[in-house]
């Protein structure tokens, strides 16, 4: 079976737009090109910081980067001209349904770009509403299709499993229990379920799991029936810097997971820093740099690199 992506790969995120556009800087609704291009010069920062941690010894053949094409265009190109991984999202941001960002045209924006990896943001539980995986399978099969087909991009699968009222009131309504108890069994049904019906991810985006076996777990199903090449890497949701470290050590001694995907608990601090103007702009790029560059360590460290 011809899909999967098995090398290194340490991504900074950094493709937000909801949140950027209500939580950072606090505005609603449709954007006026001068909000566009401040929103746009504070992902500058970020790309910036990613740039000097290469500069400072993280390893460009694994290093990338993964922004949005409404921010973020010009950072998306000057990462291409300089042999950087790349991913660009092509979901809707802040809904809970996947959809196109651009509708039927997302193959000509994936084509303008031409990105390393072409990046959805899924919430998908293999209890919830049929319907709704109903139609959310059928446009990701319509857009592996194309990837797998016509595109020169991989696809990377970026896969949240939110807990459905009744898996709550087994654990009480414990979220954490959700996460150690449930989630990771629901991933492994949700990855079967998807490939089953013809979505194949060339690299699976999966939130932080506590123990190995269970990230084992995880890559034996992305790896089923003959997809020896498809690579996991964890993301870091937004969680403090405690949990994104036990999150990344512990993917890390699993081989199949390749790498990482951690955004706002690597920028978000310094750049609410720097915009309240605590600190210069030269003082959170070193911050990202020195953060990124700590999740590459200690992945590497805990890998065996």
């Amino acid at each position: 079976m011809n899909v999967g992506f098995d090398h290194p790969l340490y991504i900074l995120p950094f493709d937000h737009r909801g949140s950027f556009q209500s939580k950072m800087f606090g505005w609603k609704g449709t954007l006026t090109a001068e909000q566009t291009a401040q929103i746009a010069a504070t992902k500058d920062v970020i790309y910036d910081g990613f740039k000097a941690a290469v500069a400072g010894g993280v390893p460009k053949g694994k290093a990338g980067i993964l922004v949005d094409e409404q921010f973020g265009a010009e950072v998306l190109r000057d990462a291409g001209r300089h042999g950087y991984y790349t991913a660009c999202p092509a979901e809707k941001s802040g809904q809970d349904e996947f959809d196109f960002e651009y509708g039927d045209d997302f193959a000509k924006h994936i084509e303008e770009f031409q990105p390393t990896f072409c990046k959805v943001l899924v919430r998908y539980n293999p209890e919830g509403e049929k319907a709704l995986n109903q139609r959310q399978t059928a446009r990701l099969k319509r857009l592996g299709d194309y990837l797998h087909g016509k595109g020169r991009s991989k696809y990377m699968f970026e896969l949240l499993v939110p807990a459905e009222p009744a898996q709550l009131e087994r654990v009480k309504g414990d979220k954490k229990a959700y996460d150690r108890e449930l989630r990771p069994g629901l991933m492994v049904q949700a990855i079967q379920q998807l490939q089953d019906a013809g979505v194949e991810g060339d690299v699976w985006k999966i939130e932080g799991l506590d123990r190995q076996e269970d990230c084992k777990k995880v890559v034996a199903a992305a790896r089923r029936g003959g997809r020896d090449k498809v690579g996991c890497i964890v993301l870091g949701r937004g969680e403090d810097d405690t949990k994104v470290r036990e999150w990344l050590t512990t993917a890390a001694h699993v081989p199949g997971f390749i790498g990482f995907a951690v955004g706002r608990t690597t920028f978000w601090d310094p750049l609410i820093d720097w915009r309240a103007k605590k600190i210069p702009r030269e003082a959170a790029v070193k911050e990202i740099a020195r953060r990124y560059r700590e999740w590459v360590d200690l992945f590497e460290k805990a890998h065996g690199v």
